[in-house]
C-alpha cells in the first residue's frame, strides 16, 4: 500500500506571510519520509467540510508548481479538479508544464466538480451536472489525444479543438496517471472503468460496493481491473499520538483487504511537519507490504 499526502488547509497559524517557507518544510517532509504522492485542493474558496469559506485557499496548480521545485521524488496532482475549472486545451497544457518542470511527477487529478458557491463567487461558469459530466468525458478524451501526439481536430458537443497541439510532450510515458475523483456508480466509475488509471473512493460502508461497480464498468468495457489504482482520502487524527498512529496501520489492513492501494491522508493541523515525519517513519514502513 502506498500513502499519500493531501494538503486540504491552508489557514496556518503564521498566515500567508510565511506560507510559502512552512508549505515547502511540509512538502520536503513527505518527500524525505516516503510519502508516494502529494496532494493539494483544488478549490478558488475553503470547502464546508473543512471550515468557513472565508479560509484562505491557494490555487492549486500554481502550488504544484512551487512544490515541484522544493521536492525531488513525491508525485503531484490535485485532489481533483473541477472539470470545469478550466478549459481542457489549457488544462492539459498545466499539467504536461508541471510534468516537465518537475521531471516527470505530475498527476492529473479530475472530476466532475461540485462547489457551485465559489465557481459563482468568481464569475466561472457552473454548468448542470449532465453537462459537466459529458465536459469530463471530453475533457478525458482530450487529454489522451494530446498526449499521444494527435493533433487533428478535436470536435465534442461543449468543446472543439482545431490544433490540439502539446509542445513539449510529458516526460512520463504513454503520459501522466490520471486519477478520477468520486464514488458515482452510474457515471463516475464507469468513466474510471473506460479512461483511469486510478481512482478515489470515499472511505464510506459502501466501499467494497462500489469497488463491486468498478469491476462490473471494466467487465463491460474490456479493461483489467487491476490495471487501475484505487485510492481513498483518510483523515489522520489531531496531533495523534504514537497509538493513534498505530491505529492508522490496522485500518489501512482493512482497506486493503477490500483491495484499495492507496489512501491519501489529511493531516491536522496541516502545518505541523513533525506530524508528517513520524508518519513517515511509524507508518509508511509498516504499510508498505499490505
Amino acid at each position: 500500500m502506498k500513502i499519500g499526502l493531501s494538503v486540504a488547509d491552508f489557514t496556518w497559524p503564521s498566515g500567508p506571510a510565511k506560507l510559502g517557507d512552512e508549505l515547502a518544510a511540509v512538502a520536503k517532509a513527505a518527500d524525505r519520509g516516503g510519502f508516494d504522492t502529494l496532494w493539494v485542493m483544488d478549490h478558488f474558496f475553503q470547502i464546508r467540510y473543512n471550515g468557513p469559506a472565508e479560509n484562505d485557499m491557494l490555487e492549486g496548480y500554481t502550488t504544484l508548481g512551487y512544490l515541484a521545485g522544493v521536492t525531488d521524488r513525491v508525485k503531484l496532482g490535485t485532489l481533483v479538479t473541477g472539470v470545469h475549472y478550466r478549459h481542457p486545451g489549457l488544462l492539459v497544457k498545466i499539467v504536461t508544464t508541471l510534468d516537465v518542470l518537475s521531471g516527470g511527477r505530475a498527476v492529473l487529478g479530475i472530476g466532475a466538480g461540485w462547489n457551485e458557491e465559489e465557481s459563482r463567487g468568481l464569475g466561472v461558469p457552473f454548468p448542470t451536472t449532465k453537462e459537466r459530466f459529458e465536459q469530463l468525458e471530453e475533457t478525458l478524451q482530450i487529454a489522451l489525444q494530446m498526449w499521444r501526439g494527435d493533433e487533428k481536430p478535436y470536435a465534442g458537443g461543449h468543446f472543439q479543438l482545431e490544433r490540439p497541439m502539446n509542445s513539449p510532450q510529458v516526460l512520463q510515458k504513454p503520459h501522466p496517471p490520471i486519477l478520477i475523483g468520486g464514488s458515482g456508480e452510474k457515471k463516475t466509475l464507469r468513466l474510471v472503468a473506460q479512461y483511469g488509471d486510478a481512482c478515489n473512493i470515499f472511505p464510506g460502508p459502501d466501499l467494497a460496493r462500489k469497488l463491486d461497480v468498478l469491476r462490473g464498468h471494466c467487465d463491460a468495457v474490456g479493461r483489467d481491473y487491476d490495471e487501475i489504482q484505487k485510492t481513498t482520502a483518510f483523515q489522520v487524527p489531531d496531533d495523534p499520538d504514537d497509538a493513534a498512529l498505530d491505529k492508522l496501520t490496522e485500518t489501512f489492513a482493512e482497506f486493503a483487504k477490500l483491495g484499495i492501494d492507496a489512501v491519501h491522508l489529511a493531516t491536522t493541523p496541516a502545518h505541523r511537519t513533525d506530524i508528517v515525519e513520524r508518519i513517515g517513519e511509524r507508518v509508511i514502513p509498516v504499510v508498505a507490504d499490505l
